[in-house]
């Protein structure tokens, strides 16, 4: 059988169930931006990270390598930027712990830009939650220039020292 062939058949089956509910979930499903991700193994910030993702609608290709800083030079995202894991989405790099509303916003807004990075790996950040402590910190712009501007700040928590 053909891919063409298959995709036929899969959007006759996708447009028998229009009306349905499963509908909506499997258009929806189909159109979700994949963000692919390079990161170490054991790295379980990492993991909880990808699961933030997941849990607001990307798609995830995770790639467990040994050095997932040299992703980020492959990619074009300056050190000074960096964290425990590079990721792609729509031509975009994502380096550390970026918010996936953040994420949306830079596929809705499409900036000249390298990318958004969240450098180190701040408290509170999207796989960086430890209680209910959150410390402040910035979501960067990575211009095509290199250089960065904040893109969104997150403020500490009422009560959370930094």
């Amino acid at each position: 059988m053909s891919l063409s062939m298959s995709r036929r058949r899969w959007l006759a089956w996708a447009s028998a169930l229009a009306g349905t509910a499963a509908a909506p979930a499997l258009v929806s499903a189909a159109r979700q931006p994949l963000v692919e991700v390079w990161k170490s193994e054991s790295c379980g910030c990492c993991g909880a990270w990808v699961e933030h993702l997941q849990a607001h609608g990307f798609q995830v290709k995770v790639n467990n390598v040994r050095g997932p800083a040299e992703y980020r030079e492959k990619l074009g995202m300056p050190d000074e930027f960096g964290s425990c894991h590079t990721a792609v989405v729509q031509g975009y790099v994502l380096e550390g712990h970026v918010p996936a509303r953040e994420i949306r916003r830079l596929l809705a807004e499409r900036p000249a830009a390298i990318g958004l990075a969240v450098p180190g790996m701040p408290v509170g950040s999207p796989g960086m939650e430890v209680g209910d402590r959150r410390d402040a910190y910035d979501v960067i712009l990575v211009g095509r220039d290199r250089k960065g501007r904040v893109y969104q700040h997150y403020p500490a928590l009422a009560g959370t020292r930094t």
